[in-house]
């Protein structure tokens, strides 16, 4: 472990030292996000390598335009930023190989080659059958959270609390110039005509402005939920600096967003268990979300805002409760996403009375048993509002 970190913080080193003798700008501060971008699963992959270094290293027009010259190797009157390959955020993984290699640094494409093919994992732990060229990482990102050591679990963690938390979105009222806007800007389009004799023969567009949607999280704590939890939180804690609201229950409902606000991960996790006292507990889905309709949803919390529920839907007393709820949630919240852990399990039915009781209302029913799965779901929260969100 502490070889393969060794080795990517050379990598880091080496990149900026590349970028600052071209004449980028390369601060302390930007080889920690480079080297922390590496950490993350298949962070030295050719198509993350090159956005990786590019997020991290260039922030204007023209670092972009110089990063690209110093990356691609060419002189600034050919750079080719059309050849880099397409960031992952738009849902490939990694770019053709002709194009990624192109993407490498050359002083360094030989030595990652290299690293990657010693890093490779035949088999993993549990002995399941994986592709022959993935990283450790890549199967540790792929494997059930219940069963991973403590060890590979804290790996996961800082993973998880590193994941950046974008709200949903919502269309406001307020509207914001645009070059392909639906709306027409009456006064730009008149100033406009002036020059064309008070014909309008450019309309000038205007588009609503993306205001951020609430966002609110119940985790379910009780006994079967607890080693899930444990990843969750972390996610949790990362939600909430970014403005989102967190709920733990078991056998009763507790407010954690203040207690997951501040301090590690690891630290706030103590923090939400001391403050939920049925932490590991019995579970009572039905009074948990009584309690949060009560209190919180129906005060203006949950009016418009998106709800996470996760929970493997077992309901020790009355499913007829957890249906009336989950009908009184579904009239306030934008929408219901409930995240079960067995969901991606073999032959999984939604037997449990808590979550076959919840199902009608839950617009999206999704896995969460690995680190891989949240990814996916912090990305496909992310796209709420833009109307490219593609559920399981």
């Amino acid at each position: 472990m502490r070889t393969e970190t060794a080795t990517r913080a050379a990598w880091a080193v080496g990149v900026a030292e590349t970028l600052r003798a071209g004449g980028l700008s390369v601060t302390p501060e930007r080889c920690v996000w480079f080297a922390r971008a590496l950490e993350m699963p298949g962070g030295t992959d050719p198509g993350r390598l090159y956005w990786s270094a590019r997020i991290s290293f260039a922030s204007s027009p023209e670092d972009v335009r110089r990063f690209d010259e110093i990356w691609s190797g060419q002189s600034p009157r050919q750079p080719s930023p059309r050849e880099s390959p397409v960031p992952p955020e738009a849902g490939i993984e990694s770019a053709p190989r002709d194009t990624a290699e192109r993407a490498q640094p050359r002083d360094f494409a030989l030595r990652m080659r290299r690293a990657q093919a010693g890093e490779r994992a035949e088999t993993p732990p549990d002995g399941n059958a994986r592709r022959a060229d993935a990283s450790p990482a890549e199967v540790l990102a792929e494997r059930d959270l219940a069963r991973l050591t403590s060890e590979e679990l804290a790996r996961v963690r800082r993973w998880l609390a590193r994941l950046l938390q974008t709200p949903p979105a919502r269309v406001g009222r307020r509207t914001r110039r645009a070059s392909r806007g639906t709306l027409v800007d009456g006064r730009r389009t008149l100033r406009r005509s002036r020059g064309s004799g008070g014909e309008p023969i450019r309309l000038a567009r205007r588009r609503r402005r993306l205001r951020p949607r609430t966002l609110v999280f119940l985790c379910d704590v009780s006994g079967s939920m607890e080693v899930y939890a444990r990843a969750y939180f972390a996610l949790l804690q990362s939600a909430v600096r970014g403005g989102a609201e967190a709920f733990a229950f078991a056998t009763r409902l507790t407010r954690v967003t203040r207690a997951l606000r501040r301090g590690s991960a690891e630290g706030a996790l103590q923090r939400a268990a001391r403050a939920a006292p049925d932490w590991s507990g019995g579970t009572r889905i039905g009074e948990a979300l009584r309690r949060f309709n009560r209190d919180h949803g129906r005060r203006g919390l949950a009016h418009g805002a998106v709800v996470v529920i996760f929970s493997d839907g077992w309901e020790r007393h009355d499913p007829e409760l957890v249906e009336s709820e989950m009908r009184t949630l579904s009239r306030l919240a934008h929408r219901i996403v409930w995240v079960n852990p067995h969901k991606s399990g073999p032959g999984f039915q939604p037997r449990a009375a808590g979550m076959a009781a919840a199902l009608p209302y839950c617009d999206s029913l999704v896995g969460g048993h690995s680190y891989q799965a949240l990814e996916r779901l912090v990305r496909q929260l992310a796209e709420i509002g833009t109307g490219r969100v593609a559920w399981n």
